[in-house]
């Protein structure tokens, strides 16, 4: 099972006023995600400028192309996504 690593920033500092309205969206997309069986976990930034989400089963341009359906996507400074590789010795 290959897992994604996607770690997402935002500009906080050009916030929308209906920002809230936002966020709300954004947990029921990850909501359905997790059950949809694709994402893995999400973390949230201790900077509160953004997240790391894991996926599994998705190639990097599968992950990519969910991760511009987010709700925050709109608010993006800058998107990494980064394929794992597992220590199969550990």
């Amino acid at each position: 099972m290959n897992r994604v690593l996607a770690i997402l920033t935002i500009d906080t500092e050009n916030l929308p006023t209906n920002f809230q309205e936002i966020i709300q969206h954004e947990r029921e997309v990850i909501v359905a995600w997790k059950a949809e069986g694709f994402l893995e976990q999400l973390y949230l930034r201790p900077t509160r400028n953004g997240a790391v989400l894991i996926f599994k089963d998705l190639d990097e341009n599968q992950v990519a192309t969910k991760m511009e359906t987010l709700p925050l996507y709109q608010l993006k400074k800058s998107l990494e996504i980064l394929p794992l590789i597992k220590d199969s010795a550990i």
